[in-house]
C-alpha cells in the first residue's frame, strides 16, 4: 500500500533481469556524463537503435547508441540540439518516439522551455510534443516546428503534460499513447492518453478521456500486440511515493486488453521492481519493449542500489518469454 492510497497492482508478470547494458558517462562529447534515462528501443534492418536522454554539459538531449545483439553498443551522441531562445524545446529536446511511413521516419519528441539549474538541468513542466523527420532512424533529423501534433489544454487531464509515446496503426488511423499529467493544489496525477491522426505531418485529435484514471499514476508507455491470443499489452512506468511524500518511478507495470482503445484499470500487473531487478532496488524508469525471436526485450533506466535520483542512471535490459499471456 502507498501512503496516499494510490492504486496498487496485485498481480505480477515477472521479467527476468539481464542487468546493465549501458553505463552513463561514456558517450562522445560527454553527452551523458551526468546520467542517462528514458531508454527507447527501435529496430531497423537488423540494427537496434537505443535512443536515450543523456545529460551533458548543457543539459538533457536525445542521444543514440546502436547494436546488433543488445549487448555490445556503439554510442553516436546527440541526435537533436536545444532550440533557440523562446522555442518550446529551449530547455530540452528528448524522449523521442518513432513511426516509419514509406521511406521516411517520423519522430515525436519532448520539448520544454525551462530546466533546473546546472549541472542537473532536469526539464520542467509543461512538456510539449514536438516533431522531426529523417530518412533513417540514425538521422540526420530535421525539426519541424511548424507542425503542432497536440499541446497541453487547461482544465483537461493533460493540462500540464502532453508528451509523446508509442504509435500504432490501428483501424485506419495512427494511434499514439502519450503521457498526460495534471497538477492541481500541488498534487500531480498522471496517466496515458490517446491521440489520433491520419496524417503524421498534421495535427492529432486527443480523446476526451484517458486510457485509465489519473489516479493510476503512470507515464511513458510502450505497446506490444500478441497475435497468439489477440491481446494488447501496455508496458508503463508507475510513479510511487515514499514516507516523506516524495514521488519517484518505482516499477514497470503492464496493462492488457483485447481492444487498444479500451483499457480496464483492474487488468494490470507488476513486471519489474526492486524485487526482481538485479541491480536497482528502489527506482525503475521508463520501459520499451521489442520482440527478439521467441522473447520480448525490455529496456529501462535506473539509478541502482537504493537511489531514487533522476541523475547518474544507467540502462538495463530484461526479458519476457513469448507468447505473452496475462497473469491470473
Amino acid at each position: 500500500m502507498y501512503m496516499d492510497n494510490r492504486p496498487v497492482a496485485a498481480l505480477r508478470m515477472e521479467a527476468r533481469d539481464h542487468g546493465i547494458i549501458l553505463r552513463y558517462g561514456e558517450g562522445p562529447g560527454q553527452c551523458d556524463r551526468n546520467g542517462m534515462r528514458e531508454a527507447i528501443l527501435f529496430e531497423e534492418n537488423g540494427v537496434y537503435h537505443l535512443f536515450y536522454d543523456g545529460c551533458g554539459p548543457d543539459g538533457w538531449l536525445a542521444c543514440l547508441a546502436t547494436s546488433t545483439d543488445l549487448n555490445h553498443w556503439e554510442r553516436l551522441g546527440p541526435v537533436l540540439d536545444f532550440g533557440g531562445p523562446g522555442d518550446l524545446d529551449e530547455g530540452t529536446a528528448t524522449s523521442p518516439w518513432f513511426y516509419r511511413d514509406g521511406d521516411m521516419w517520423h519522430m515525436y519528441y519532448v520539448g520544454s522551455r525551462e530546466a533546473t539549474p546546472l549541472p542537473d538541468r532536469i526539464p520542467m513542466m509543461p512538456y510539449f510534443t514536438m516533431k522531426a523527420i529523417a530518412p533513417a532512424l540514425s538521422g540526420p533529423w530535421r525539426k519541424q516546428p511548424e507542425i503542432i501534433p497536440f499541446r497541453t489544454v487547461p482544465g483537461t487531464y493533460y493540462s500540464d503534460t502532453a508528451s509523446p509515446g508509442h504509435i500504432i496503426d490501428h483501424g485506419g488511423e495512427y494511434v499514439q499513447f502519450f503521457s498526460a499529467a495534471k497538477s492541481e493544489d500541488g498534487l500531480v496525477t498522471r496517466t496515458i492518453g490517446i491521440a489520433r491522426t491520419q496524417n503524421l505531418n498534421g495535427s492529432w485529435t486527443v480523446d476526451p478521456d484517458p486510457t485509465v484514471p489519473l489516479t493510476e499514476q503512470i507515464e511513458n508507455s510502450s505497446v506490444y500486440y500478441e497475435k497468439e491470443n489477440d491481446t494488447w499489452f501496455l508496458f508503463t512506468n508507475h510513479i510511487g511515493i515514499d514516507e516523506a511524500g516524495g514521488e519517484y518511478t518505482d516499477a514497470i507495470w503492464v496493462y492488457w486488453s483485447h481492444d487498444p482503445n479500451r483499457w480496464n484499470p483492474e487488468n494490470k500487473a507488476v513486471v519489474l521492481d526492486g524485487r526482481n531487478c538485479s541491480w536497482s532496488k528502489a527506482c525503475i524508469g521508463l520501459p520499451t519493449v521489442v520482440p527478439v525471436g521467441d522473447r520480448l526485450a525490455m529496456v529501462y533506466d535506473a539509478p541502482g542500489g537504493d537511489s531514487k535520483s533522476h541523475m547518474r542512471r544507467d540502462i538495463g535490459l530484461a526479458w519476457l518469454d513469448l507468447p505473452l499471456t496475462p497473469p491470473k
